[in-house]
């Protein structure tokens, strides 16, 4: 196996790669630089073995993306399914996912053991799927710290340091997260809405809004909006795990109510 980074030098990688013709070479370059280094190396022509394959390690894109490469060679896709925000040890991949894709069969059967040998599960994720297990990452990851971030935003408006806040919300999310596991998340969801509690929703929304009020916050979404989007989904969970009608209904008046003017006023 072969890596690729955005500096790695395309004639002495051609050259390398002529004592090893069945070898895996991995473009670990950005996204939007998959394309171009594609065809930097399609440019060498002969001098690359056919039998080179050329796997890129994006979540988003598809094999169209190595498409200069892939009249001469073998192209695939292996995306880990985790964060990686900092080096971490060989054992972060152990029992993921890996999303794997393959222009050949022998290729994807290369990319699944590859997978397996590093303790991880392969799954193949084709092209028209790939934007769409992308997006869900991000739910899970990124979005996933951007909601933290804001709930400590919202303790640290009642005096809680970061580092408090971060370390309480840590663990309450971690709590969740091994519920969900355990029981998936239409049986792990809790607290009010779950329970069809308005009169805590109502008192939700109104310290939010004071505090959006006061803040003088320009943000595209405030903490009530936030609250109020996430809260109508978080309502469809607790009806599929058996809110009766009447409270669902309750909530939901409670989450929607005076939204538009609410809305005006903010624009005004």
């Amino acid at each position: 196996m072969t890596l690729v980074r955005a500096r790695t030098g395309i004639p002495e990688l051609a050259r390398s790669l002529q004592s090893t013709p069945s070898t895996m070479v991995f473009l670990a370059v950005p996204d939007g630089a998959v394309a171009s280094v594609a065809a930097k190396l399609a440019a060498a022509g002969p001098a690359i073995p056919a039998s080179v394959a050329f796997i890129h390690l994006s979540g988003a894109l598809e094999l169209g993306a190595l498409e200069s490469l892939s009249d001469r060679h073998p192209v695939g896709s292996f995306h880990p399914l985790q964060s990686f925000p900092e080096l971490r040890p060989p054992d972060a991949f152990e029992g993921i996912v890996f999303a794997v894709d393959a222009t050949t069969v022998s290729l994807r059967r290369r990319l699944n053991a590859l997978a397996r040998d590093l303790g991880a599960k392969p799954r193949r994720v084709d092209g028209s799927n790939r934007a769409l297990y992308h997006a869900a990452a991000v739910f899970a990851s990124n979005y996933v710290v951007a909601l933290l971030g804001e709930a400590v935003r919202l303790l640290q408006q009642s005096g809680w340091s970061e580092r408090e806040a971060t370390a309480a919300l840590v663990r309450l999310s971690e709590g969740v997260l091994l519920s969900i596991s355990r029981r998936g998340p239409t049986a792990a969801l809790t607290g009010p809405i779950r329970r069809g509690d308005v009169e805590t929703v109502q008192r939700h929304l109104a310290v939010l809004a004071e505090l959006d009020s006061g803040s003088g916050s320009r943000s595209v979404v405030s903490g009530t909006d936030l609250y109020r989007m996430l809260g109508l989904i978080a309502l469809e969970i607790a009806k599929e795990a058996g809110l009766e009608p009447a409270g669902a209904d309750r909530v939901k008046r409670a989450l929607t109510r005076k939204v538009a003017a609410t809305r005006r006023r903010r624009r005004a």
